[in-house]
């Protein structure tokens, strides 16, 4: 395993949370491949980098100020591929919002990373969620506007065979 690639990954995979936080899609463009597979959720999933920055724009420009922590970043290299698992921590802030301005969550991203052009890109994020607080309604940006959440233990879907990352280290 070569500490360059697992280095070069984890700046890739952190590059996301500033991406997020500030605002900057154009990021994504150096973080997902074209045809990203972008999993958050039974009813929020991507097959295309386009519509994954279109609807993330879309969503988090509500906000006052977002802040997206990555941590506890676990590699597995196989040649030109790598699985990576990774902790986040996100906190939404909205100022205004009847019950208070914080909607904030934990979870995991399970991805897929795949070396092309001599980088590395990933190719297939799943995003599960094992915590939230806060205010509920700072998320729901409209009517009918917000992410479907789906509370999920690492212990629970990695039992079931659904962390990939988890399989790469049989």
């Amino acid at each position: 395993m070569s500490e360059a690639d697992v280095s070069a990954i984890i700046q890739m995979i952190n590059l996301y949370g500033l991406a997020m936080d500030a605002q900057r899609w154009d990021l994504f463009d150096r973080i997902f491949t074209e045809d990203v597979e972008a999993d958050f959720g039974e009813s929020s999933r991507w097959s295309d980098r386009s519509s994954f920055k279109r609807d993330f724009a879309a969503f988090h420009a509500a906000f006052d100020s977002t802040q997206h922590m990555m941590s506890n970043h676990l590699v597995s290299l196989r040649g030109e591929t790598a699985q990576a698992l990774t902790y986040g921590t996100w906190r939404l802030i909205r100022k205004g919002v009847e019950g208070g301005d914080v909607w904030e969550g934990s979870g995991w991203y399970d991805d897929d990373i795949v070396r092309r052009d001599n980088r590395w890109w990933i190719k297939r994020r799943t995003c599960r969620v094992t915590w939230w607080g806060g205010n509920p309604r700072v998320q729901e940006i409209g009517p009918g506007v917000k992410f479907e959440l789906q509370l999920v233990s690492l212990r629970g879907e990695g039992g079931a065979g659904r962390v990939r990352y988890l399989g790469a280290l049989r």
